[in-house]
């Protein structure tokens, strides 16, 4: 007579996108190997020009990389093809979760518990942090990218996101196979809450105290929200929310269904002039499949 064995316990894996960040990636592999259920860490080495993969290695994580950059998503997507092809050799029936951190989250990294506990507990298939106002101040940017994003969402799904942008994000392996490929370059946590949302799949915004650096005012800055913007707009565009003119009949962003109704559509962004983060340390709501 056979004894019955339980369930393997659930593990996670990490994969950390990271370009040019000698400075802070060692102490955030170190962090994150700290998290309950996390037992492999994957950086993926975007073309950096510095010493990352090197110290990356060093705070023991595995390091695979692109040899010229390739931008956030294909990173991501490297280094989940990297955790599928170490479970292969280890056991494939047997898929870890997946938490995504940036690179530049260093020592904060272990407060990322919260973020891991709900798709553990299968209470969620996706959750994503709500981060709360960072030290080095609110950054140099006008809320244009985090509006558009939060807009789009909300027109695509009918979820009102808090912070639309935030690449803290765990997933079930079902949840990221369901939203693959994903969307290009910064545009990805955009299209793939849309995905998941869309797909019924179960989100969560959890509060987690997390800091990383702060993009600044300078021309650099400004040139990465330009890019941003720009990869927003297509990962919605390709989802059938296009951006309109800002005509008094017509709404800020329209799916197909609501431009054949847009002379009647009056709903308008109620955060379009609000601080993009002012609300950043309460999670607006869940979104569960009905």
């Amino acid at each position: 007579m056979s004894v019955p064995t339980s369930p393997p316990a659930a593990r996670v894996a990490v994969v950390i996108p990271a370009r040019d960040e000698a400075a802070r990636v060692a102490a955030t592999v170190r962090a994150a190997r700290k998290v309950t259920a996390v037992d492999l860490v994957v950086v993926v080495d975007d073309g950096s020009r510095d010493a990352t993969a090197v110290h990356a290695q060093e705070a023991g994580a595995v390091v695979v990389g692109h040899h010229r950059p390739r931008g956030k998503a294909a990173a991501l997507a490297t280094g989940a093809q990297a955790v599928s092809a170490i479970e292969a050799r280890e056991n494939p029936a047997d898929p870890r979760h997946l938490l995504f951190l940036d690179a530049d989250l260093a020592e904060s990294a272990a407060r990322a518990e919260p973020l891991v506990r709900p798709v553990l507990d299968g209470t969620a298939d996706v959750t994503i942090a709500v981060m709360p106002p960072q030290n080095g101040g609110p950054g140099g940017g006008h809320g244009f990218v985090v509006r558009l994003a939060r807009a789009g969402i909300d027109r695509a799904t009918g979820w009102q996101a808090t912070q639309p942008l935030c690449g803290q994000r765990c997933l079930s392996r079902p949840a990221l196979d369901g939203v693959t490929p994903l969307a290009r370059g910064f545009g990805v946590e955009v299209g793939m809450t849309i995905d998941l949302l869309r797909r019924g799949f179960r989100v969560a915004e959890v509060p987690v105290d997390f800091q990383h650096r702060v993009t600044g005012a300078d021309w650099r800055g400004q040139l990465h929200r330009g890019r941003q913007w720009l990869h927003v707009a297509e990962a919605l565009a390709r989802r059938g929310v296009v951006p309109l003119p800002a005509l008094p009949s017509l709404p800020a962003f329209a799916t197909p269904a609501r431009r054949a109704s847009a002379d009647t559509d009056t709903d308008t962004d109620a955060d379009a002039d609000a601080d993009p983060d002012a609300d950043a340390g309460t999670p607006r709501r869940d979104r569960h499949a009905n």
